[in-house]
Parts: C-alpha cells; sequence; structure tokens
C-alpha cells in the first residue's frame, strides 16, 4: 500500500519544522509514555520520570499562522511582521511593526483572520501522521491574548492601554479568548488524540512579572481562565510556557488551574523554592543541572542524576528536561538510562 504524500510548509532546519518531524521511537515501557505522562501531570505517581520533550510529540499545524508560514521574515494572517533572527534561532516582531494605529481604534485596525475556512480535516490528517501512538501529543498554543497585542502595537504602549483604558483592555482579552477557543475547538476535533496543550504567554522579565498581581487577576485572569476551562472541558491538561521571573503569580497560577510550569531558571526563577512550595500543587520541568559542562564523564552525570530525582522527584509532580548537544550523545544516553531506571526504582519505593 502506497504512503500517501503530503505538501509540508515549513522551512527545514527551522523551530516548527523540528517539532513536526517524527521521533525516533522509544523503547516499551510497563505503561505506554502518553500514560505516564498523564499521571505527572495530574499529580499521580508515574511508574517513572519522564523527560520532557522526547517522551511527547508536538501539534504544530501548518495552517494556524500566528508566525508566517513557513518562518521566513514576511506577515503573519494578522498582518504583524516577522523577522528570522539567527542568533535566537527563531522569529521576533519587526521594530516598528503595527496593525493597530491607536488602542482606541483596536476594533477597526484588526482584521481577524478567516480561520472558519481553513482546511481542518486535511492539515489535521497530514501533521497527526507523524504521531507516535506510545507518545503523549501536545498541541502548541503560541502567541497568547498578552502576547498577541503587544505584538500588534508597542510593548510600551500595550502596558499603558491595560493601566489607563482596562475595559477596552479586558474587551480585546475576551474576543482574543474567544479566536484562541475557536482554535482549540478545531484542533481537538481534527488532529488526532491531542493530550495536552502547551500554553504560550510571557508574562515577566528577568526581575518579576510585568504586572501587578492585582492587575493580572482583574485584566488577564478571566478571559485566560475561560480558555483554560474549554481546555479542561475538554479533557485535555495544560502546560504553560511563561518566560520571565513570574514566581509571584503561582497563586494564580493554580487558580487557573495549570497543571505545569517550565519556568526559565538561570537566576530568574528559583526551582527548590518552587518545588518547595508549590510541588505538591503543580508539576514543574527542570533541566538536570551540571549535564553540560565540558569534560563531564558517564559516572558523573548518572550522579547527578540521581540527586536531581532524589530532590525533585518527591510527590511524582516532576519531568526532567535533557538538552544535550550531539556531541554529548552518550552522556545523554547515559543520563536517560540512569532517569529511567533510578526514578522507576525510586517511586516504587516512595
Amino acid at each position: 500500500m502506497a504512503v500517501k504524500e503530503y505538501v509540508w510548509k515549513q522551512k527545514p532546519g527551522t523551530f516548527p519544522w523540528m517539532l513536526q518531524q517524527a521521533k525516533p521511537p522509544l523503547p516499551k515501557r510497563e505503561i505506554s509514555y502518553a500514560e505516564n505522562y498523564r499521571r505527572t501531570m495530574v499529580g499521580e505517581k508515574p511508574v517513572w520520570l519522564p523527560v520532557h520533550g522526547s517522551e511527547s510529540d508536538t501539534c504544530w499545524p501548518d495552517i494556524i499562522e500566528e508566525h508566517p508560514v513557513p518562518e521566513v521574515d514576511g506577515l503573519d494572517y494578522w498582518g504583524v511582521e516577522w523577522q528570522m533572527e539567527e542568533a535566537i534561532g527563531g522569529m521576533i516582531t519587526r521594530p516598528g511593526t503595527r496593525v493597530i494605529r491607536d488602542f482606541d481604534t483596536w476594533r477597526e485596525d484588526i482584521v481577524w483572520p478567516d480561520v472558519e475556512s481553513l482546511d481542518w480535516a486535511g492539515d489535521g490528517e497530514k501533521i497527526s501522521s507523524r504521531f507516535d501512538p506510545d507518545r503523549a501529543h501536545i498541541y502548541q498554543c503560541v502567541e497568547g491574548i498578552f502576547e498577541r497585542l503587544h505584538e500588534m502595537m508597542p510593548f510600551d504602549e500595550t502596558l499603558y492601554a491595560m493601566a489607563v483604558e482596562p475595559e477596552s483592555s479586558m474587551e480585546f482579552f475576551q474576543k482574543m479568548a474567544d479566536y484562541k477557543i475557536f482554535i482549540l475547538g478545531k484542533v481537538f476535533d481534527n488532529y488526532g488524540r491531542i493530550d495536552g496543550v502547551l500554553y504560550h504567554d510571557d508574562w515577566g522579565h528577568q526581575r518579576s512579572g510585568f504586572f501587578s498581581n492585582k492587575m493580572f487577576r482583574e485584566l488577564l485572569m478571566p478571559p485566560t481562565k475561560r480558555v483554560f476551562d474549554f481546555i479542561k472541558s475538554r479533557g485535555k491538561h495544560i502546560e504553560l510556557h511563561s518566560c520571565g521571573n513570574n514566581m509571584q503569580y503561582m497563586d494564580e497560577f493554580i487558580e487557573l488551574g495549570i497543571d505545569m510550569w517550565t519556568p526559565q531558571l538561570g537566576g530568574v526563577n528559583d526551582p527548590k523554592w518552587l518545588k518547595e512550595n508549590y510541588g505538591s500543587k503543580m508539576t514543574f520541568c527542570f533541566p538536570i543541572e551540571g549535564l553540560n559542562e565540558p569534560g563531564i564523564d558517564e559516572a558523573t552525570a548518572r550522579r547527578r542524576v540521581r540527586e536531581f530525582v532524589d530532590f525533585y522527584g518527591k510527590g511524582g509532580r516532576m519531568m526532567a528536561s535533557l538538552w544535550l548537544g550531539p556531541d554529548q550523545a552518550k552522556i545523554a544516553e547515559a543520563a536517560r538510562d540512569e532517569l529511567y531506571n533510578y526514578s522507576k526504582e525510586f517511586y516504587a519505593n516512595h
């Protein structure tokens, strides 16, 4: 039987292209990787501590143009101009681009994309054709409601509008939440089994969140909660990608129903504080420190994996990040082997 050929739109080597590639098969385990992932997300005891990314497949549709498709310099379907920054391997909005002339005119300035007429069934068949049934399937919902506003007009004007025109800001966020819910429904209905959503909305900088907790609760939580409630109503879990020092919002994150946060570290957020204060209420994903040190040997790598499991694995709500370069393939293999075997024994005895 001939294998169906699909037209893939992303440029080879770009981030979306990499996420759309089929991953090599994983060793068979006691339960599926998807089930172990689910247990970790919702606070049930897993069989082993999962590796974030490699034990899941990413749903990245080609027809949702939150960035230009393919990811090269150009316009998304909102009319925002993007440019590729080779130094970071990703897209940024071109300085000076704006869709909203003035926040008072956002209703007239925004042309909402015709997402009703997109070929959801055809794209869903194509994207899901590369899913591994043993892995968890995660839809990446990029450009959250706050990000989308400051992509359409300058960042300082966005924060100013939220401060001086809160009712109009709320109207924008609620309308954008409607759009997100529509997109999510189409993804859930057309892209095969979707287990969870990785929701992107950056809410902080290096030292703190962008907003007071009061502003966050009043303007961003209601529409975001509506989006998250829809996700939960369809039986999916929620992962949050939110850059910045956002520890001040942890109580709000719990109220929003977020199952897991993958915080920035490197002096931005404190992983030990998060684990000790919120590790029973939310799952986190942290890197195993020290594995990418020059000259590290296999024994040291295995020891650091065990130390990670001993501290962060308690209670089960933890995933590990293991992003090592191709020159560290042997260290990565040893770390994965130790993580699976040691954490399996750890959870069997705790």
